[in-house]
């Protein structure tokens, strides 16, 4: 008896990980699309699109804590907040100070160092995360050698679109 309790508790547990998890690729999907286009389209102003994309995604996110935390009464797992901001942090260390990426470089990077965190998450938090990480990875690197000048219009459907995909199938899990 004490094992089933054991395996709803686990059950239960990825199910509002996922829940949380979705909602936040739901969230991330259009943003990072729009990020892409609008580096294609004004490739001069990348930086300034990037940081007013990540702000508003990071605001959203934010939301997103707070009004999981109001709907269940527990604060979001901060441990997953601090994990991303060290993945950042690690990130900008690399391409703000150490290497010298280009933008075909930095569109590549950025996104597979997240599919990388996620990777790792899923190896607690279920087969699905560890999957997209690979999956969008994978894309990416096929992007990266073969989309030639169209690569920010491919980021845009492969990441952007693939965040948003799997957001809604990790609804359905």
């Amino acid at each position: 008896a004490l094992a089933d309790i054991d395996a709803v508790v686990a059950r239960v547990r990825r199910s509002r990980s996922y829940r949380m998890a979705s909602s936040a690729l739901i969230l991330w999907g259009p943003i990072v699309a729009a990020g892409y286009v609008l580096t294609h389209v004004m490739p001069k102003r990348a930086a300034l699109v990037w940081i007013g994309c990540h702000t508003l995604g990071v605001a959203a996110t934010l939301w997103l804590a707070r009004r999981e935390r109001r709907d269940y009464g527990r604060p979001y797992d901060l441990r997953l907040v601090w994990a991303t901001v060290i993945v950042a942090a690690f990130g900008l260390i690399w391409t703000v100070g150490l290497a010298r990426l280009g933008p075909r470089e930095l569109s590549a990077f950025w996104p597979t160092l997240f599919m990388m965190g996620y990777v790792l998450a899923g190896l607690w938090l279920g087969r699905l995360l560890v999957a997209i990480g690979c999956g969008i990875t994978a894309l990416t690197l096929a992007g990266y050698v073969f989309a030639g000048p169209w690569f920010d219009l491919y980021m845009a459907v492969v990441n952007g679109g693939g965040l948003l995909a799997c957001g809604l199938a990790m609804r359905r899990s």
